[in-house]
This record gives structure tokens, C-alpha cells and sequence, in this order.
């Protein structure tokens, strides 16, 4: 430090052999002062990098890597029993509307005799979790009573004291204790003084699933990921191009699948910003990564139970949805894991995404099949006849229990149970949901002698690209085939509702004879 001594400017003018004027003084003084803040400037600096060095030569000291013991832990299978499911069904289903006007979403018919409900409750029983809750709040009479019919363990004596049971939107004693669920985050945390048990209960993980997805999963698979990966919190992930991404909510990940950011159906650059390099995609497996340049949430997540309770009391009290308020909060401070599955699944939230999906069943090599034994899909026993096929046309289609077809065509459609096709009838793509309850031939006699309508489609009618719901009657010689290509119309007077071009029928609905759409 001696060049920022007193002396200097005696010193630098011996150096010059001349001497020094004032202004030459003055300037030689700025200089001297500038190098004297340089300089110490660089010893600053030298000592922070040193001071930062030491610093961090403490930290990677006493980074806390797991034992040996932990290691092993995360290595052994996870165990089914230390799992359990929530199933989200609380919405009001308002994108399948009509279909939502007198049923929970999850109670939504599909693939001719299931339920949405019975994908995610199957899926969970193949992988052995046997404790199940399911949050309703809409509409939720006809799932209450499916849930009761289907799934009744004979109170746990059968499925080592599994139950499925329905946790419905009730109201309780404090300030947010009377209103209704605000989202799905929220809906878990009405609940929560109910989850907080589970440490005691030995479980482990809580595995939070939507009810209007078409998809088959070993969730255990996907939990042992989670496990072995040492993640607070894991999301079930799928590649996806750019004709639905913005549909859905986004991940970016680094190389080792921890998630980086997340954020919810992203429009214009936001999108662009979410896509994923081609490196990375390859990386991870992606077989077509030039076109599939993004990874989706599928709404399926795995949260260590602390971490959840921790989340929804402490750290998010303020935060009404897992996936564009929690998550994204979450993957800040915590280990976030994407999990990307590669088999088939569908979002059939919307008529659109419903209809097409269903009718995809009928394909000749579905992408998704019901018929596998070692992973059925369960459903309600009904216990009904036989289906009653008269000098009848069917191709491409499926044709559920108990239902009367009787010299009709039926192409690439799906018939419900109990329907009833009479003669000269013509069904092509068309989802038919079937009915609740038989009439016999006695009742439709006296209603058609009355002028009235029986339950299922009159003689000669003819219906193209229609959903019809559950006991609808539709008359003779009545034309459902949207010939005007409308897209959206309400018409509830009429019987019908149309979205994105597709006729909905609605419940209990009634077309007289002749009608013509």
C-alpha cells in the first residue's frame, strides 16, 4: 500500500527530472487518486473471491447427502399401502355441458357402460392402492350411488381395509369454512385436518389425480420414480406438439427431469418460451422431437405428505389450484421431478375431446383398449340380458348390454346399455349413451298410441355426429345431421344443444317425429 502514501507526488517528480507544475501537480494528484481506488478495488475483490471460495469450500463441507441407509430406503419398491389417492371430480364440468346438467363430471358415461370415475379408481386398485378419496361438489347424487354400487369393500374386510369413499364440499365452523371449493388445491385443504393423520397412518405419499382423463398407468411405476429420485413433489408428464400445447400447462426441465419452470397454459411468446431444445428431448427419450417440442402436465402429481401439508397450510394458504399456483410456488424451493409417461392418454374435458375420443374406441387397432384382463377397467354390475341384434347392420361399432337393435345400421358408433334402435334406423358416428331403465313393449305401445315418444330412436330416423344422453327419446322419421355445419347453438326447447359442431341430446330430452336438424 506504500503507492498510496503522502509521498508520492515528491517521489514522481525526482522521477521526471523536471519540476512539477500546478497543473501538471493537479492532474498527477487525480491520477494518483484513481490508481489508489483501482488498486484497492482489486484487493477488494481479491478478497471476496476469497472469502467466497472459503464459503463455499464450507457449504459443499456440509451439503447434507442422504445415508446409506436413506439410499438403500429409496431403492426397495414403494409400497402401495403408503400411498394414498385423491381423485379431483369437484368441478362444475361446465366444458361438457350438457353432459354435466344433472351429473357430476366423473359420473360422465364413456366407452358405453363405464364411468369417467372408473379410468383413475381402476388404474389405482391395478397398482394395488387401496385408499381412495374422491372430491365432489357438483351434481354428485348418480356418482354417489355409483361409487356405492361399485365399489363397496364389504367395509375393508376384502381389500386389507381399503375403501373408496366420496369426500363431498361441506360446510365448517370458521372464516373460509362456508364456501365452496375455489379450485383443486383448495378442495385439499378443506380436507386437511382429515390428511394430516397420515403420518400415523404410514403414509408416505399422496397421489392427486383428475376424473375426466382416458388412460391406463401403473402409478406405482410412476411412484417409484418419484421415490428413487428423492423428489418432494413429482409430475406425471407427456410431450406434446404446438396444436394443443397452449391447452395445457408446461414444464421445462433440465437433464436430470427436474422441473425448472411451470407455467399454465402459455399463449403467444410465453408458449415459445416453454419449448424444449431437441438435445434435451433426445436425451430423455423423445422419439420425435423436431415435431413433439414441449412436455405437458397430465394432472397427475405425487406429493411427499409433509411437503403437501406443509404447502396448503403454510407456505400456499393463499393458493386455490395445484397446477398454476402450487406447483409453480413449489418448484422454487423444493425438488420438483417431471415423470414423462409414453402410452396413451386423452383429456376428454370438453364435448370435442369426448366425443372423439369415445368414437376412437371403435377404431380396428384402438390406441386404447378396455378388453385387457391383467388391468380391467371396473365398472357397476348391472346384471344385464344379453344384447338382442335383429337383421341389423353393424360395423365399426360397439354394442353395449341389455339393448333391443331391430333392422337398423349402426357405423362407427357407440350404443349404449338398454337402447333401443327400432327398424329403418340409421346410427353413424354417434355416441348413444344408452338408458337408465327398461318400458316395457305394453308402455311403449300405450305412448305411441298416445302420440307420445318411447325412450330410444324411433323408425327411420336418421343420425350423423351426435352425442345422445341417457334416456332421450327421439321420434320417428327424425333427421339429427347438422346439415348447416353449425358449430355452437343453444336450442334446450328443442331438446338439443350444439358444440363445436357436434349435436348433444341432451338427458331426458325429447325430438318429436319429424324433426329436422
Amino acid at each position: 500500500m506504500a503507492i498510496a502514501s503522502a509521498k508520492m507526488p515528491s517521489m514522481s517528480s525526482q522521477a521526471f527530472g523536471s519540476p512539477v507544475s500546478g497543473d501538471r501537480r493537479s492532474s498527477f494528484a487525480r491520477s494518483t487518486v484513481h490508481c489508489r481506488r483501482k488498486v484497492g478495488s482489486d484487493v477488494r475483490l481479491r478478497r471476496s473471491a476469497m472469502v467466497n471460495s472459503i464459503f463455499n469450500d464450507i457449504t459443499t463441507n456440509l451439503e447434507v447427502k442422504p445415508t446409506d441407509a436413506e439410499v438403500r430406503k429409496a431403492m426397495q419398491p414403494a409400497d402401495p399401502k403408503s400411498v394414498v389417492s385423491i381423485i379431483l371430480g369437484g368441478g362444475a364440468g361446465t366444458r361438457l355441458f350438457p353432459l354435466t346438467q344433472k351429473r357430476a363430471k366423473p359420473a360422465v358415461p364413456v366407452g358405453g357402460c363405464y364411468r369417467l370415475i372408473d379410468i383413475p379408481v381402476s388404474n389405482c386398485l391395478n397398482s394395488g392402492i387401496k385408499k381412495i378419496y374422491i372430491l365432489t361438489q357438483f351434481n354428485s347424487q348418480s356418482l354417489n350411488r355409483h361409487i356405492a354400487h361399485t365399489y363397496n369393500f364389504g367395509n375393508g374386510l376384502n381389500f386389507d381395509n381399503g375403501f373408496v369413499e366420496i369426500l363431498a364440499a361441506t360446510q365448517t365452523p370458521g372464516e373460509f369454512g362456508k364456501r365452496w371449493f375455489q379450485g383443486t388445491a383448495d378442495a385439499v385443504r378443506q380436507f386437511i385436518w382429515m390428511f394430516e393423520d397420515f403420518k400415523m397412518r404410514g403414509i408416505e405419499n399422496v397421489l392427486i389425480l383428475s376424473g375426466d382423463h382416458l388412460y391406463r398407468m401403473d402409478y406405482m411405476d410412476f411412484i417409484q420414480k418419484h421415490k428413487e429420485s428423492n423428489a418432494d413433489i413429482s409430475v406425471s408428464c407427456l410431450t406434446m406438439d404446438d396444436s394443443r400445447a397452449s391447452d395445457f400447462g408446461l414444464v421445462k426441465v433440465d437433464k436430470d427431469m427436474r422441473i425448472t419452470r411451470f407455467l399454465e397454459k402459455p399463449k403467444g411468446d410465453d408458449l415459445k418460451r416453454m419449448q424444449i431444445k431437441a438435445s434435451v428431448l433426445r436425451l430423455i427419450g423423445e422419439e420425435n422431437p423436431e415435431k413433439n417440442q414441449y412436455i405437458a402436465s397430465m394432472g397427475i402429481y405425487v406429493f411427499k405428505t409433509d411437503v403437501l401439508l406443509k404447502l396448503l397450510r403454510f407456505e400456499c394458504p393463499w393458493a386455490n389450484d395445484f397446477g398454476s399456483e402450487v406447483i409453480p410456488t413449489a418448484a422454487r424451493e423444493y425438488k420438483v421431478q417431471a415423470y414423462l409417461f409414453k402410452d396413451y392418454w386423452e383429456d376428454i374435458g370438453t364435448i370435442k375431446s369426448f366425443f372423439d375420443a369415445n368414437l376412437s374406441l371403435t377404431d380396428q387397432a384402438p390406441k386404447f383398449c378396455f378388453y385387457d384382463p391383467s388391468k380391467p377397467i371396473f365398472t357397476s354390475p348391472r346384471f344385464l340380458p344379453p344384447t338382442r341384434i335383429e337383421n341389423c347392420r353393424v360395423v365399426d361399432s360397439i354394442i353395449s348390454d341389455g339393448s333391443f337393435l331391430s333392422a337398423c345400421s349402426v357405423e362407427h358408433s357407440i350404443v349404449g346399455i338398454r337402447a333401443r334402435l327400432e327398424s329403418g334406423v340409421e346410427l353413424k358416428d354417434t355416441m348413444m349413451l344408452g338408458a337408465d331403465f327398461y318400458q316395457t313393449e305394453e308402455e311403449r305401445a300405450d305412448l305411441l298410441n298416445m302420440g307420445q315418444v318411447p325412450v330410444g330412436i324411433g323408425e327411420n330416423s336418421k343420425i350423423r355426429n351426435c352425442i345422445i344422453d341417457k334416456n332421450a327419446r327421439i321420434g320417428r322419421n327424425v333427421v339429427l345431421m347438422n346439415t348447416d355445419n353449425v358449430q355452437e347453438a343453444d336450442r334446450p326447447k328443442l331438446g338439443f344443444y350444439i358444440r363445436s359442431g357436434i349435436t348433444v341430446v341432451y338427458k331426458n330430452s325429447m325430438i318429436p317425429d319429424g324433426t329436422m336438424i
